[in-house]
C-alpha cells in the first residue's frame, strides 16, 4: 500500500539519547542513534520504500519524562518542540509532528501544547509515561487532580494525546530482580503504560471531559485482549469512579497504532474489540523496521476498505492532516 501514515515515528536532541543507550548488542546502539537523530536523506529513504508517506515524529523515551527538575524540563522540551518544527518545516509534505510536554508541572505543559499547537502547527502530543519530580515523590501519573485543568486544554484544543511507554519506576524493580530481559519493550514497556491507560480511565477522566482522544501504540498495550476480563471482575468492586466500563471508554477515548506489533491474530483482534475505525498504523521507527513493518501489514489478511483506514484514513482524521 502507498500513501501510508506511520503516526509513531521518534526522533532524539543531543541529550534525550544517553538513556536510551542501553542495547548489548554490538555497534547497535551507535547505529541507533544515528537514525534518532538523522531526519532527511536516509529517513526519507526508508520511508519511500515502505510506501510511507507521511511520518508523525515524536521525540524518543524517555527524554522529558525523564528530567526530575521541572524547570529543566520545561526547558528541554521547548527547545525539542522548536527543533522539530523547524524540521517539519523544510518537509511539510513528508513529517508531521507531535509536542513533547513537561507534564512535572501540569500548567507549563497545558501551555507549551497550547503554543505548539496554535503557534507550530502540531497536531498532537506524545509523552513517555509518568514523569520523574523532584518534591520527595519519585513519579507522577496522570490520573491526579492536579491534572484536571490540563486535560481540559487538551480537550477544548481538541488534539490528540499519545501515551507512550517507558520502564516501569524504580520502586517496581523487585518484580524484574533477576530477569532484566523483563524490562523495557519485550514486556515492562506495554505493563507500565497499560497501567497508566487503565488509571486515567479508572479516574472517572473521561467522564468528566468525554472528548479526549489517547492513543497507545503497540496494539493497545495488551489491553484490548482483556476488557471483558476486566469488566467482568470489576463487577464485584464497590465505589469505583468511573461512570461507563472499561470497555465503553476504551472503544469512545481511545485509539490503537500497530507501532512495534507486527501480529496479524493481534491486530484481527483489535479490529474485533474496537473496530478498524480506531487503529492506525505506525512503525515505532527507528526501534523497528520502515520495510518490515509495511510488507507485514501491505499483506495482512483483512479487507482492503480496513487496510486504507488504518494505513491513512484514520490519521488523517485522528490527527487533522489536510492530504489531497
Amino acid at each position: 500500500m502507498q500513501g501510508k501514515i506511520a503516526v509513531e515515528e521518534h526522533f532524539a536532541v543531543g541529550e534525550t539519547t544517553a538513556k536510551t543507550a542501553r542495547y548489548p548488542t554490538k555497534g547497535y546502539w551507535a547505529d541507533l542513534r544515528r537514525r534518532l537523530t538523522e531526519l532527511h536523506d536516509e529517513r526519507l529513504a526508508a520511508m519511500d520504500r515502505a510506501g510511507i508517506e507521511i511520518a508523525v515524529l515524536s521525540l524518543n523515551s524517555p527524554a522529558v519524562q525523564g528530567v526530575p527538575v521541572a524547570a529543566d524540563a520545561i526547558d528541554l522540551a521547548r527547545r525539542a518542540n522548536d527543533f522539530l518544527a523547524e524540521t517539519v518545516a523544510q518537509r511539510g509534505n513528508r513529517f508531521a509532528a507531535l509536542a513533547a510536554l513537561p507534564m512535572q508541572d501540569a500548567e507549563a505543559a497545558a501551555l507549551e501544547l497550547a503554543r505548539c499547537i496554535r503557534d507550530l502547527g502540531f497536531k498532537g502530543a506524545l509523552v513517555n509515561g509518568f514523569s520523574d519530580i523532584a518534591d520527595g515523590e519519585s513519579v507522577v501519573y496522570y490520573d491526579r487532580p492536579p491534572y484536571l485543568p490540563f486535560w481540559a486544554e487538551v480537550e477544548r484544543l481538541g488534539v490528540p494525546f499519545y501515551l507512550h511507554p517507558r520502564d516501569p519506576p524504580p520502586s517496581q524493580a523487585l518484580a524484574y530482580d533477576g530477569h532484566p530481559w523483563l524490562v523495557g519493550s519485550p514486556w515492562g514497556f506495554a505493563v507500565e503504560a497499560s497501567l497508566h491507560a487503565l488509571r486515567l480511565i479508572g479516574s472517572g477522566l473521561f467522564d468528566i471531559h468525554p472528548k479526549l482522544q489517547i492513543v497507545l501504540g503497540h496494539l493497545g498495550e495488551r489491553i484490548p485482549y482483556d476488557l471483558w476480563r476486566l469488566d467482568h471482575r470489576l463487577k464485584q468492586v464497590p465505589g469505583l469512579r468511573m461512570k461507563r466500563t472499561i470497555a465503553d471508554t476504551f472503544a469512545a477515548n481511545f485509539h490503537v497504532t500497530t507501532s512495534g506489533h507486527f501480529s496479524t491474530p493481534a491486530l484481527i483482534h483489535a479490529m474485533m474489540a474496537l473496530s478498524a475505525d480506531r487503529i492506525l498504523f505506525a512503525v515505532d521507527y527507528p526501534f523497528e523496521d520502515n520495510d518490515q513493518a509495511a510488507s507485514w501489514f501491505d499483506t495482512a489478511e483483512i479487507a482492503e476498505a480496513d487496510r486504507m483506514k488504518i494505513g491513512r484514513h484514520n490519521a488523517t482524521r485522528l490527527f487533522g492532516l489536510s492530504l489531497p
